[in-house]
């Protein structure tokens, strides 16, 4: 199955003065990413630790990159407007591997 990169950022019901731990919604959120690692969806993830937008990069699997964004529009966060999917792309792993 094809790998996609998506990038998600902080969205408009993003709270400035808090940690992505303490956002409304996190366990929520942390749930809904854990069960797609477990289900083989996310191979990969985590946020980007420079930068002013809170953001975070995926390496998903999915038939193709509409399938990919809009699973990644289920996560409670997406859904409420603490992140919003900024970007996504078809990825071609050449050097390495993936778990």
């Amino acid at each position: 199955m094809p790998n996609f990169v998506v990038i998600t950022e902080q969205g408009p019901r993003w709270a400035e003065s808090l940690p992505i731990q303490r956002q409304e919604g996190w366990d929520s959120h942390a749930t809904f990413m854990k069960a797609l690692e477990v289900q083989g969806v996310v191979l990969l993830g985590g946020p980007l630790t420079s930068g002013s937008k809170n953001r975070a990069l995926l390496i998903l699997t999915a038939q193709d990159e509409a399938a990919a964004r809009a699973r990644l529009s289920e996560d409670p966060f997406v859904r409420s407007g603490v992140l919003k999917i900024v970007e996504s792309y078809p990825w071609e792993v050449r050097y390495g591997r993936l778990p």
